[in-house]
């Protein structure tokens, strides 16, 4: 716990906090109520988060109108992003899990490791305030956005659908190339095609995340290609 307290900058003065946000409901369940999931916490978190960032956009883009705010929102605090997150932190190391969920990846599932991100945030600001709170989540999830509104979002598919849609007539397509690894840990070879030509090509855990990423690759060849 204190190599995870030196990565997020705060150290805890209730430690019982920091353990119940680590503590997946089936870790909970084996315990004969001797710990407490961190389900509660991650609902207070994503309370606190999504105002936070909210507050955030609303101070950086002061133009941006309230339907792109709405989407980047949603965005920079959707499970993926707080996947990511999480993998910066080696979050999956501390996370006590049951001995059926550890066996099954648990460590590696994007949704346990977002919840536990919320709850993370959630514990930090009941431990510290909303200041410590805030510093969190700037640090370690603000601080890619620059001070110019972004080219595209997250939600690379939606942002290439768009961009594809300038001109009529032009179709996108998506083709699942292999699959590999067990069922609980599978990886998924995905490519993108405008009117049949391969675009960007990109892997996940999921179909969607695969596509997401072959989709970020079309961005970028869309966009910077023809500078490269």
């Amino acid at each position: 716990m204190t190599k995870l307290e030196e990565k997020i900058g705060y150290r805890f003065r209730d430690s019982a906090l920091l353990r119940t946000a680590l503590t997946h409901s089936s870790f909970a369940n084996e315990s004969n109520g001797s710990a407490v999931c961190n389900e509660r916490l991650e609902f207070l978190g994503d309370s606190i988060l999504g105002a936070v960032v909210a507050e955030e956009l609303y101070r950086r883009f002061p133009r941006m109108p309230e339907g792109r705010m709405t989407r980047l929102r949603a965005e920079l605090v959707c499970e993926q992003s707080l996947y990511h997150l999480a993998q910066g932190l080696s979050l999956g190391s501390y996370v006590r899990l049951g001995k059926g969920m550890e066996h099954n990846g648990g460590r590696e599932r994007p949704s346990i490791l977002a919840d536990a991100t919320e709850a993370l945030i959630a514990a930090v600001y009941l431990d510290g305030g909303m200041e410590e709170a805030s510093r969190l989540i700037h640090e370690r999830l603000l601080s890619q956005l620059g001070e110019t509104e972004p080219l595209y979002y997250n939600d690379c598919k939606t942002a290439l659908q768009e961009l594809v849609q300038q001109e009529s007539g032009r179709q996108l397509s998506y083709e699942l190339l292999s699959e590999s690894g067990p069922d609980h840990d599978k990886t998924f070879h995905v490519r993108v095609l405008l009117d049949g030509e391969s675009l960007g090509e990109g892997t996940g855990h999921s179909k969607k995340e695969a596509e997401q990423s072959a989709a970020g690759q079309a961005l970028k060849e869309l966009t910077y290609g023809s500078k490269a």
